[in-house]
């Protein structure tokens, strides 16, 4: 008897143990693959800082919603649970089901109208159930609340041209990151400085309201006039768009040290200008801005030329020839307005939808000591290269395509460019000019963005509504594309100090079942599933039956 107390009390000491040593060091182990459950850790810090409340409200739910939804809805669940363990009370959510709380169908069909104005379209989903085909209607959003503020975050994204599968994985795989980027956003105490060039572009301001205005909810825009800012400090980033006239020396001189110093750009360049003529086509010509110098000390080099992509490009409306006696106006491939569908590995374009172009040009990479550089937007492979002057003329539209004219390759037109950069003002600044005191040929580590395409931050303007139509979107096909996606991701990397869009680089592994095997064998595996564990437990039980006999007997 005195035994088995020691026994129990020892066993009830172990549990109170290893409770207070559970309280004392907290860890958690992921024995998944791909550590599906495993967060981010500037996710963790961005969880653990928060000062009050974050609730969520996610409308992926229901009964009614497809297999492959409710997998995304459970990774939305356990990303939140997982952010619970971080985050602690201050993270709290809710699975809203629109149709059991909204029992009035207009009142259901309110909220979802109001959801999609916030950002959060509905999805409406065919699916093959069992054989049966099944249609309903999925709000794959969240809305995001902190103290006064909201914020509606999609979660289902992805390439649309991949199958809806793989479109359903890619959006697994951004959950998290979808979640903790909104947060971040709505928690922010202070906004990062963006400068943007008011007077080196004629681009007019209504082709740049969609982009300011999404990036108004992250960060502090600043106009700038360089000809009258003696340097660009106290900003944090800028924003060099769609530049047309040449940059002064000074202006130049002021843009390299502010990146020597650790400041970051992103830049929209064009290589070559496009003019219309007439109904013949139209005419390129060689444009240079006078920032190509400094950007090939950089690391990178815009080439006078356009890109012709055979594979994947953009449709305009052209006169095909007379229909009766009226003109035959037809949607035609147009090679010069690349769709760029290939990416490099960054979590800037993980998961990227295409990236609408026009006119662009190829980029090429050139040495720089220390520089790291990253391909981030390329062509395909079929691909010909226009050298300016040219005539780009519409008649090739309505001609065979030659496909031994398009062996050009793989062309890059985004580039991401990391490291401490030398400055292209080094050994050309004299003593005595007043320069030299704050001059410094190199410094601190930073990072550039530069893009072959001025148009890809630009969106067109609807004329006979008067309204700008939205960043990426194509007024021939209906479609938009991932233009805002790719500049928004662009600017939180260079300017995101904690790390959270590396959370863009999980990977989910799509193991998809054999339908084929699963069909054929359905019965044998039902059977089995029934059968087996029966069969299971009554051995158990027949072998300890045997035991205890053996034993007692």
């Amino acid at each position: 008897m005195k035994n088995k107390i020691i026994q129990i009390l020892l066993v009830v000491g172990a549990i109170i143990g290893l409770n207070v040593l559970a309280n004392q060091f907290f860890f958690r182990v992921d024995l998944t693959e791909e550590k599906r459950f495993t967060i981010n850790e500037a996710t963790k810090n961005l969880l653990q800082n928060l000062d009050d409340e974050v609730y969520v409200k996610v409308y992926l739910t229901g009964k009614s919603i497809p297999s492959g939804f409710k997998r995304l809805e459970n990774a939305v669940r356990e990303t939140l649970d997982e952010f619970q363990i971080y985050g602690g009370t201050n993270i709290k959510y809710a699975f809203i089901d629109l149709n059991s709380e909204y029992k009035n169908e207009k009142t259901r069909n309110e909220k979802i109208v109001e959801l999609a104005q916030k950002g959060i379209p509905p999805t409406n989903v065919m699916a093959n159930e069992d054989g049966k085909k099944t249609q309903s209607l999925v709000v794959p959003g969240a809305v995001i609340t902190y103290q006064d503020k909201e914020i509606a975050t999609l979660l289902l994204k992805g390439n649309k041209m991949a199958s809806p599968q793989e479109v359903l994985n890619q959006s697994y795989e951004g959950v998290e990151y979808q979640l903790a980027s909104a947060i971040k956003t709505l928690t922010a105490s202070q906004k990062k400085k963006i400068g943007i060039f008011v007077n080196y572009s004629k681009l007019p301001a209504v082709n740049q309201l969609d982009l300011i205005g999404a990036l108004k909810k992250n960060y502090q825009l600043y106009p700038v006039d360089l000809r009258q800012s003696p340097t660009l400090d106290g900003l944090d980033g800028i924003l060099v768009m769609k530049p047309d006239q040449p940059f002064n020396d000074d202006d130049k001189y002021k843009i390299d040290q502010f990146i020597i110093n650790g400041g970051k750009a992103l830049f929209f360049m064009d290589a070559v200008k496009v003019d219309s003529v007439a109904r013949e086509g139209s005419v390129a010509q060689v444009q240079s801005v006078g920032l190509e110098d400094l950007l090939f000390k950089y690391g990178v080099r815009l080439n006078p030329n356009l890109i012709k992509d055979a594979q994947m490009c953009a449709a305009i409306p052209l006169d095909v020839g007379n229909f009766g006696n009226k003109a035959n106006i037809q949607l035609v491939p147009w090679q010069y307005f690349p769709l760029i569908n290939t990416f490099g590995k960054s979590p800037i374009v993980k998961n990227l939808d295409a990236v609408y172009t026009k006119n662009v040009g190829s980029l090429d990479t050139v040495r720089a000591n220390g520089i790291t550089k990253t391909p981030l937007l390329m062509t395909s492979q079929y691909t010909q290269l226009l050298k300016a002057p040219a005539i780009m003329s519409y008649n090739f539209a309505n001609k065979a395509l030659d496909a031994s004219q398009y062996k050009a390759g793989v062309q890059t037109v985004g580039l991401l460019l990391e490291g401490n950069f030398e400055s292209l003002f080094k050994n050309r600044i004299l003593p005595n000019d007043p320069r030299s005191a704050t001059f410094k040929p190199s410094g601190k580590a930073s990072k550039i963005i530069v893009c072959s395409d001025g148009d890809i931050p630009v969106n067109d303007f609807d004329r006979k509504q008067n309204t700008p139509l939205p960043l990426g979107f194509d007024k021939y096909s209906g479609n938009t594309f991932a233009n805002k996606d790719f500049v928004l991701n662009a600017v939180d990397y260079l300017l995101d100090d904690n790390g959270v869009i590396t959370a863009r680089n999980k990977e989910i592994t799509l193991r998809p079942l054999d339908k084929v095997a699963l069909q054929d064998d359905r019965e044998y595996w039902q059977a089995i599933n029934l059968i087996l564990p029966i069969v299971v437990l009554v051995l158990a039980g027949l072998l300890k039956s045997f035991l205890r006999k053996k034993k007692y007997a």
